[in-house]
């Protein structure tokens, strides 16, 4: 007897699907703390005199600061969804960066499911769910686009 799919109705719903627009704003607090939290001491996102003498003209963000603002509710929605797998692992993430995050800006972020492939491995079945994000700022230039995988086991 095999087991049914993984892939629920509910799955299927989302693919293709984008989320709500999610609006945030880059501040320097945040901006700081994520850095010390890397362990990353540039001074262009760690010091606001310096910075503004930059080519940049204001601080920026570190490049993985989008990570850490996107994905949240996404995460969740992957995480709640009806699945007989239950369990959920970063699988990897790709970033394509077109222009810095400048301390200000307004940044959305829209989330979507774009494929899910059921698999069998060694330890046995898992769902690879690819989910794509994209970062625009207030001038409506892309910031960013990132693809994440997703391992639900």
């Amino acid at each position: 007897m095999s087991e049914e799919s993984a892939i629920t109705e509910e799955l299927k719903s989302l693919l293709g699907v984008a989320s709500e627009p999610e609006v945030w704003e880059v501040e320097k607090g945040h901006i700081i703390k994520f850095a010390q939290a890397i362990g990353d001491c540039n001074p262009l996102w760690n010091d606001e005199e310096y910075a503004s003498k930059s080519r940049y003209g204001s601080m920026t963000a570190p490049p993985v600061f989008l990570i850490d603002e996107g994905l949240i509710k996404y995460v969740d929605v992957l995480m709640n969804v009806k699945c007989p797998l239950t369990r959920l692992l970063n699988g990897g993430t790709e970033i394509e960066y077109y222009v810095p995050l400048k301390l200000g800006d307004k940044i959305t972020t829209v989330a979507k499911l774009i494929d899910m492939q059921e698999k069998v491995g060694g330890s046995g079945r898992m769902l690879l769910l690819t989910v794509e994000v994209t970062y625009t700022n207030q001038k409506g230039e892309m910031v960013a686009r990132c693809k994440n995988t997703f391992i639900k086991r």
